[in-house]
């Protein structure tokens, strides 16, 4: 029952590492690397549900405004702040980031390692009866949706890495590579929680919306990486 659980849990999380990994098929990062950073993305997880406790003890007197402070403000703000110390510190200045698709391969490991512990917990506290439910809400809406987040944060410290020309330029950068997945997130959650057939309808077009501007942005990458990788072989042709 226990390894049922685990594979539950898992199965969601590697089968989008595994296709995130298959993307970037020009140059592949280390598994080596990726693999620390998931496990990073584990480790984040701790202060993470430490910080989130914390928070929860504020209490909101309107319905509406608490769920907006759980969804923003312990969640969002709390989850996406964290995925991003990790990947500013640990990705930014590695040798191994050489093309813009790296940074969102870089962001999707992180996050899937949170993301995993999340699953974990969910479903190992949830009783037999709505494992199943549970289960497959979280395949199919939590994961994908840390997973947009994620290609968003990962979208824009590339462009802060290799697009930014100036000093300001490069703080509004810096400033997209967080604020942009925690309101991502945030009305994401928000939608979520409120239990009502209007924001249900809205919550599903949004999803819809994610995962088409979460596409494009992975093909763009995609394909700039693709278009490197035969300047640099036709550059090695010449020589």
């Amino acid at each position: 029952m226990k390894l049922n659980l685990l594979i539950i849990s898992i199965a969601p999380s590697l089968a989008f590492l595994m296709w995130i990994y298959f993307k970037d098929k020009y140059e592949k990062e280390p598994i080596k690397f990726l693999a620390k950073l998931f496990f990073i993305g584990i480790l984040i997880s701790i202060p993470a549900i430490a910080i989130e406790d914390l928070l929860l003890k504020i209490k909101v007197n309107n319905e509406y405004l608490n769920l907006f402070y759980i969804a923003f403000i312990v969640a969002a703000s709390t989850e996406e702040t964290l995925k991003y110390i990790v990947l500013i510190g640990y990705t930014l200045k590695s040798k191994y980031y050489t093309e813009k698709l790296d940074g969102i391969v870089y962001s999707i490991f992180i996050t899937l390692g949170f993301a995993t512990v999340e699953n974990i917990i969910y479903i190992f506290y949830e009783n037999y009866l709505s494992l199943l439910e549970i289960g497959l809400s979280r395949a199919i809406i939590a994961i994908p949706g840390h997973i947009m987040f994620a290609i968003a944060m990962g979208y824009y410290l590339s462009i802060y890495k290799f697009n930014s020309k100036n000093k300001n330029e490069n703080k509004i950068n810096l400033f997209k590579i967080l604020f942009i997945p925690i309101i991502l997130h945030g009305i994401f959650d928000f939608l979520l929680m409120i239990k009502t057939t209007w924001a249900t309808v809205l919550f599903l077009l949004y999803l819809i919306y994610l995962w088409k501007i979460s596409l494009d942005k992975v093909d763009i990458y995609t394909d700039y990486a693709r278009k490197r990788f035969i300047r640099l072989r036709t550059r090695r042709k010449r020589k």
